[in-house]
Order: structure tokens, then C-alpha cells, then sequence
């Protein structure tokens, strides 16, 4: 076991539930306050520990120093749709005694898919769906650093009606020239103008060669999974590329 692995495995801590509120009829911001002090990296997951056997992760998508009326805090976005039982029953569990401000173990800074801070390259964040969640982190954390090289952020989404942070990225936008927003919808309606499609052919579209990127990829495993080889097959490269995921495909 690794050192990073060790100090992951000891970093658990007990949260208050202090907030549980819709994004969407189908996602749930959910503030937790830590009773102790933690440490994570932008990009990194936690899991909570719905009983002694049962623990299920969630990406961390605030950055590191994140606060919520005037307390340390974690958000989480969790997406609770009925045709997701896992993220539905973890949901469920976490809203059960929320007025009574019910504790919840939680293990924090997990997960080798965090942002490299350190590295010079152009920033390319794609997310499908509620892995915004985790490039949310990230791109906070580079708003927070003020990075100025390039950032691009594709949100794929099924439906335009499923995006739920459309005016904090217009204003991560406005406050940094150097970052860009695509929101790409799968299944447009009639009042969309946006882009559509696949968001990471949008990504393909826009670059002829994605040699000089580092990639941060988040969503379900098989997009994830046909994300990565179709950019292998333009150019990027593996060890620039990073998704929790990949340890599973």
C-alpha cells in the first residue's frame, strides 16, 4: 500500500447532513459539515458508509476549502433517478433523518484522477451527466488557483433541461477569458440552440490532434470507455488522461 493509499484509508470522519436540496427534479446538492478537519484533492471521491458493509463512492465536487455558511463543508451532487437505484438508495439513506441533522461516516481523498496542479498544459474537463460533479471540483479549484492557460469544459447531457449550473458557468466563463464552456445536448428540443450530440465528438470536433492536453473524463463507464479510445485514436495520451474509471476498464 502506497503512502497516499495509507493516509486514504485513515481519512474518515463523521459528517452532519446539514443540507439536502434539488438541482433538478432528478439530482440533489448535498452539503455535509465534517467534525473534524479533512484533506483532498480537486477531482478526488469519498465514500460514505451507508452501514458496516455497505459503502458506495460519490466524486467531491467542491474544491478543497470549500465552506457553507461559514463552516468547512463537502458537496456532493448526487444524482437520485429512479432508474439509478444505487445513487437512489444512498439518497434515500442521507435525506431519511436529515431535520434531525443525521451523521453520516464518510472516508475522504480518494481516487488517483485528481487535478495536476503542477502541469503547464491546456486543461480539456468533459463530463457526462452528473460526473459534472467531478470536473466541477476541478474547474473550482483552477478558478480558485487563478490558472491562466486554457481550460475547456463539454458538458454532455441528455436533455437541455437536465443542466443545473448553467449561470455559475457563465460566470466562471466571463471572469476567465482563457476558460470556455460547451454544453452538448444528446436530445435537443425545439428550443435549444446549443450544440448536440455526443459531447466528446464535440471534443473531436474542435481538435485535430489532443497530443498536448491533459484530459479529465467523468461519467458512466461506458461512455467513459469509448471516451478514451476514441482519443487515443486522435492523438492523446494515456498518461495525460485521468478517470477514476479507468480502473475498471
Amino acid at each position: 500500500m502506497t503512502e497516499a493509499q495509507q493516509k486514504a484509508a485513515s481519512n474518515k470522519v463523521l459528517c452532519t447532513v446539514s443540507r439536502i436540496s434539488p438541482l433538478t427534479p432528478t439530482v440533489q446538492q448535498v452539503i455535509l459539515t465534517p467534525k473534524a478537519p479533512v484533506e483532498f484533492k480537486a477531482g478526488q471521491y469519498l465514500q460514505i458508509y451507508l452501514s458496516d458493509t455497505d459503502k458506495r463512492p460519490f466524486s467531491i465536487a467542491c474544491a478543497p476549502g470549500f465552506s457553507c455558511d461559514g463552516q468547512p463543508a463537502l458537496e456532493l451532487q448526487i444524482g437520485g433517478a429512479v432508474t439509478d437505484a444505487y445513487a437512489s438508495q444512498a439518497l434515500a439513506h442521507l435525506t431519511e433523518h436529515l431535520n434531525a441533522g443525521s451523521e453520516v461516516l464518510v472516508q475522504v481523498g480518494l481516487g488517483e484522477a485528481f487535478w495536476r496542479e503542477e502541469s503547464p498544459r491546456p486543461i480539456i474537463l468533459l463530463a457526462g451527466g452528473t460526473g459534472f460533479s467531478y470536473v466541477h471540483s476541478i474547474a473550482s479549484a483552477i478558478a480558485n488557483a487563478d490558472i491562466k492557460r486554457p481550460v475547456q469544459l463539454y458538458w454532455g447531457l441528455r436533455h437541455s433541461q437536465a443542466g443545473y449550473a448553467e449561470a455559475e458557468l457563465a460566470a466562471w466563463q466571463a471572469a476567465h477569458p482563457e476558460y470556455q464552456l460547451h454544453m452538448v445536448v444528446q436530445e435537443p428540443g425545439a428550443d435549444w440552440q446549443g450544440r448536440t450530440g455526443f459531447v466528446h465528438q464535440a471534443v473531436l470536433d474542435d481538435h485535430a490532434n489532443l497530443a498536448g492536453f491533459d484530459i479529465y473524463i467523468a461519467g458512466p463507464f461506458a461512455m467513459v470507455g469509448v471516451v478514451r479510445d476514441a482519443f487515443l485514436a486522435q492523438g492523446a495520451v494515456r498518461e495525460q488522461m485521468y478517470a477514476d474509471a479507468f480502473a475498471w476498464l
